[in-house]
């Protein structure tokens, strides 16, 4: 028998992606409740997701009065929730059927906190960038970002059982209400971006453990919100220059990290596209 799970989606202008996640979270028998974060979408989503909503006692909307943040929004909807699991998935994510199932077998006999994440894939079911990862260090997102990928793993082979990773994606991530409550949830320091890494990061410090497996997945749309790419890549790049100042092992660190934000907020941008 598997703990009960609610289901936290937070949706900023997702697009027409966000219905079909949300059906495929009310079908599945592994979801117990379902939290939609309204972080700002038109009326006519708006009025769609009251009337969803109200057709389904499990699922509740919660609107967060504007974007108040990625971070911030999982946070407000995993408020109050004490008991079982959160699976915090992307609005415009599809999530495969038996990965709740999936995910908690991985986490059985983990230390915690623990925090499990699957295969994100695309419409051609490839793995995309960044559901598992290595430890992010400075070096490897200067690498990463200047077109040398040092830090996701997606282009090596995938295990055939889950594995210990530096880090998931918040994309698809599976993680108990007590630990995530332990964990203080997101740090909302994070407005977009980098968040997942940064709470990954602190449970394996914590003693804990981040595990990926691959009988656990999503089909991920991406590039559905209608935020401008270049908007997006300046959040990326201002969240990893927060993420490096906040895990700095000293002030050396921290100066080195002030003298190179400005190259690694170019290398992020310019490859952005609006």
């Amino acid at each position: 028998m598997t703990d009960p799970t609610t289901a936290i989606v937070v949706s900023y202008h997702t697009g027409q992606s966000l219905k079909e996640c949300l059906y495929a979270l009310a079908s599945d028998p592994a979801v117990d409740a379902v939290r939609i974060v309204d972080n700002g979408n038109p009326e006519t989503m708006r009025i769609w997701l009251r009337n969803f909503c109200e057709s389904r006692q499990a699922i509740s909307l919660i609107d967060a009065g504007g974007n108040i943040g990625f971070g911030a929004g999982v946070n407000r909807g995993a408020a109050g929730v004490d008991e079982g699991d959160l699976l915090i998935i992307n609005p415009d994510a599809i999530l495969k059927r038996g990965s709740i199932e999936a995910m908690q077998q991985a986490a059985r006999g983990q230390p915690h906190p623990c925090i499990v994440g699957g295969n994100v894939f695309d419409t051609y079911g490839r793995e995309v960038r960044g559901p598992r990862r290595r430890k992010l260090t400075l070096l490897r997102a200067l690498t990463t970002f200047s077109g040398f990928n040092t830090w996701t793993l997606e282009r090596t082979p995938a295990p055939e059982g889950p594995v210990e990773v530096g880090a998931v994606s918040g994309a698809l991530m599976l993680v108990s209400a007590r630990d995530f409550s332990a964990l203080g949830g997101f740090d909302e320091g994070f407005f977009m971006h980098v968040e997942d890494v940064d709470i990954c990061r602190r449970a394996t410090e914590a003693g804990g453990v981040t595990t990926y497996t691959p009988h656990a997945g999503a089909l991920h749309y991406g590039a559905t919100s209608e935020a401008p790419a270049k908007r997006v890549a300046g959040y990326k790049a201002d969240s990893l220059v927060y993420y490096f100042r906040k895990h700095a092992s000293g002030p050396l660190e921290r100066l080195a990290i002030s003298l190179i934000a400005p190259l690694l907020r170019f290398a992020i941008i310019s490859r952005a596209r609006d």
